[in-house]
């Protein structure tokens, strides 16, 4: 677990749910998306990134969504959730997701999300500000 904190040092802790499991015993594929949405919202906060939406009324919408299943997971259990950034441009940029299973010690899931900047007064994309781009090119690692 200490080398994946210090390979990803901004993550999220989620513990898994009874709930979230289905008919087959181990969590549904589609609770791993709201797993990347809590790591992708809390690595938001932690950048600032909705200052924007309130100030300017801009933010971040999703354009694409991928998950891979490495392994099962099963209630009782605590995931670590990983976040990387990736192709930082001037509108967009790559978010990737790693889940760090507690119980097994090691990963389960992989994913990554296409993230766009819209303007929602005009419903059109609009530019990072420099300081949210700065902001993500410090957190940017090749993949």
């Amino acid at each position: 677990m200490d080398d994946f904190i210090k390979q990803y040092p901004i993550y999220t802790e989620i513990p898994v749910a009874w709930g979230e499991m289905d008919a087959l015993q181990h969590v549904n594929n589609v609770v791993y998306f709201r797993y990347f949405e809590s790591a992708r919202i809390d690595f938001f906060n932690q950048i600032n990134l909705f200052s924007e939406l309130q100030t300017a009324n801009i933010g971040p919408v999703l354009a694409d969504n991928h998950a891979r299943y490495k392994r099962p997971v099963t209630y009782p259990d605590t995931l670590l959730v990983g976040v990387t950034i990736s192709d930082v441009q001037s509108d967009r940029f790559m978010m990737h997701y790693t889940a760090f299973s507690q119980t097994q010690q090691t990963v389960t899931t992989l994913g990554s999300s296409l993230v766009v900047m819209f303007d929602f007064k005009t419903g059109k994309k609009s530019k990072l500000t420099g300081k949210l781009l700065d902001s993500l090119k410090s957190h940017e690692k090749q993949v």
